[in-house]
């Protein structure tokens, strides 16, 4: 296949992904539609697909409202929150110490600077959920609280490149809450002990989504995992995250389609990355309990084909074997290098089970992850991606896994 044609297939496809499919939130409709495009497309080059299904919730929301004293303050509505209207008195909390010692029943309760530094991870997040976040988090369902109001600011290594951040980010958190910047923040905290009214209009719509998954090859050899994540947050076109990585799959089903060497190549599009339960992921761990040690290695693409720099390699516990195959690979590639280490990927999966993995990403990205503003905003979009990266990448891999 020339590369003009993966070229324009390229192009094709991330238009698909960004534009034509309005969004691809877990749970939605957008979502539903870009599983449906992705096992149609491994379906057209002969492989033998798969759509896992699982249960999960879309969400809607149409603003929010904050008043006390008639000063109105600016306020976004929490991703998965349950919605509100009543009024009730302000009381705060800036530390865990003071959260644990507030009277916060039946009054509106307002967390601001330390308690509020970073994104708090959801209370059924398997894979990374610190005793200080559980801890609060535990307090808070405790508390009586009618609602919460949180200020924040960046906290680009845990929810992306969004200011302000939401602090809870959660469908299995029932207090209704909503954020605002910690500028706006400045100016609440004179109404503490004043009653506020505040109206937050937000629904949580109950659904289905799918893993997509292909297959190619011997099924009684060694696995090869080579994974993405399909979602993309509300309000982003979700072009680097993860559009190119679903984009890479595609090629790289291509690229495989003849494929009859001695290894079982799996294709994976995970569902929830960037979901606040990771339900697809938790799918595939629980259908695969006792299959991960017959993988031999998982290749993982996500934040890739960003138009500056490098595309990077990052290799995690490889065998010698594979290792030095990998280097090889790189070497014959002149936008690709080694990268270092990093645990926020769906790369993380298979490590903890095990499994070598090689984590696709740009190098841009991977040295910018704690204070990008790009993921999770409006700004990931098409104008940021380079194709021939795409491309590159999906040779590269074509050629190792070949190897292997």
């Amino acid at each position: 296949m020339t590369d003009d044609l993966l070229l324009s297939k390229c192009n094709e496809y991330l238009k698909t992904l960004c534009i034509d499919i309005p969004e691809r939130c877990v749970g939605s409709n957008g979502n539903r539609q870009a599983t449906s495009f992705l096992e149609k497309e491994l379906s057209i080059q002969d492989w033998e697909t798969e759509m896992a299904e699982f249960e999960a919730i879309d969400w809607e929301e149409d603003g929010a409202y904050l008043k006390s004293d008639e000063e109105n303050f600016n306020v976004l509505v929490s991703p998965y929150s349950l919605g509100f209207r009543g009024e009730g008195e302000l009381v705060s909390a800036s530390t865990i110490k003071e959260l644990s010692k507030v009277n916060a029943k039946n009054k509106i309760l307002f967390l601001y600077g330390e308690i509020a530094r970073e994104q708090l991870m959801p209370k059924n997040f398997v894979f990374y959920n610190p005793e200080e976040h559980q801890k609060i988090i535990s307090i808070l369902e405790k508390s009586g609280a009618k609602a919460i109001i949180s200020a924040t600011g960046r906290n680009a290594a845990l929810a992306g490149g969004v200011y302000p951040f939401p602090l809870i980010e959660d469908g299995d958190f029932d207090i209704p809450s909503v954020y605002m910047t910690e500028k706006e923040g400045s100016k609440l905290i004179s109404k503490i002990g004043k009653i506020v009214f505040l109206e937050s209009l937000s629904k949580r719509i109950p659904g289905k989504s799918y893993n997509v998954i292909g297959k190619k090859g011997n099924n009684n050899s060694p696995k090869i995992v080579v994974t993405a994540h399909i979602d993309a947050k509300k309000g982003t076109p979700g072009a680097i995250d993860n559009a190119t990585g679903v984009i890479v799959l595609i090629l790289l089903s291509e690229l495989l389609k003849d494929y009859n060497c001695n290894k079982l190549i799996e294709i994976v599009a995970f569902n929830g990355e960037d979901y606040y339960s990771v339900p697809g992921q938790m799918n595939y761990i629980n259908t695969n309990n006792n299959n991960f040690n017959k993988m031999l290695l998982n290749i993982n693409i996500d934040g890739a084909g960003y138009k500056e720099g490098l595309s990077s390699f990052s290799l995690f516990n490889l065998p010698e074997e594979i290792h030095q195959q990998t280097k090889i690979v790189i070497n014959q590639y002149s936008g690709i290098t080694e990268g270092v280490q990093w645990p926020q990927g769906d790369h993380s999966i298979f490590l903890q089970f095990g499994v070598p993995a090689i984590a696709v990403s740009s190098k841009w990205f991977i040295d910018n992850i704690g204070d990008q503003d790009i993921t999770h905003t409006p700004k990931d979009n098409i104008g940021i991606v380079d194709c021939n990266k795409i491309i590159e990448i999906s040779q590269a891999l074509n050629t190792l896994i070949r190897s292997l």
